[in-house]
């Protein structure tokens, strides 16, 4: 495995450290660092413009029991399955397989039927999901923009792994599906956060006021996302 660099310098460490690694050049002049992209389960190590090899091999090296223990701490991916309970806007489901019933998936009381054979039902969970999200998302996106008199050309449901939104210059919002497994105060607070770059396309003071005007409580979601996001990119 090979470790390129900006400088165009290339680094190959297979031999000496056994596993891939991610590489980007570092913002500090001397100082290298590591961290764990949790999303593509690999680590990062950020390197200053004028570092050596050697330097880099050893860094690695001495932190590999710290590298390996993190991984370790991830979570598995997986796929929806039969008995499962998940949150779904906000609903406690269970996720029931019915392979004789016809009607592709529905809600039925506190339960999520997929109908069709087992080697579907990930699929079609994951389907369903994208597809409602479309639909609520786009809704309560809608509302959110009127209440600031802004204008929102389209929403649209992202299969991400970088982001849980963003809102383009053109007024066109991106959603990650996976946010519909959020509790309900996260989707809130995430639909706030994106309406309100409508109007600020910053971090600002003045957007912050304009995120609490359109959700009072968005520190709750805010907390939630930061501290708990990761847990749903478990799914497929």
């Amino acid at each position: 495995m090979k470790i390129t660099l900006l400088t165009g310098r290339i680094f190959d460490i297979k031999e000496a450290i056994g596993m891939d690694i991610k590489v980007i050049p570092s913002r500090s002049y001397n100082k290298l660092s590591l961290r764990i992209d949790t999303k593509e389960r690999i680590p990062v190590l950020s390197v200053p413009k004028f570092c050596s090899r050697k330097r880099a091999v050893n860094f690695v090296n001495e932190n590999m029991d710290w590298i390996l223990k993190s991984l370790r701490q991830i979570p598995e991916r997986k796929n929806f399955t039969d008995g499962e309970q998940i949150l779904l806007f906000g609903q406690p489901l269970i996720i029931c397989h019915c392979p004789q019933q016809r009607g592709g998936v529905w809600i039925e009381q506190d339960k999520l039927c997929v109908s069709g054979g087992r080697e579907f039902l990930h699929r079609r969970v994951k389907d369903y999901i994208k597809k409602r999200a479309t639909e609520e998302f786009t809704n309560i996106s809608q509302q959110l923009a009127q209440k600031l008199g802004c204008k929102l050309s389209g929403v649209s449901i992202k299969d991400t792994k970088s982001r849980w939104g963003s809102c383009s210059s053109l007024n066109h919002i991106n959603y990650s599906w996976r946010i519909a497994l959020a509790p309900l105060e996260t989707i809130n607070y995430l639909m706030a956060h994106e309406v309100a770059h409508l109007k600020h396309q910053d971090h600002s003071e003045n957007f912050w006021h304009c995120v609490a005007t359109l959700y009072p409580q968005w520190q709750e979601g805010h907390d939630w996302l930061k501290k708990n996001g990761k847990t749903l990119y478990i799914y497929q």
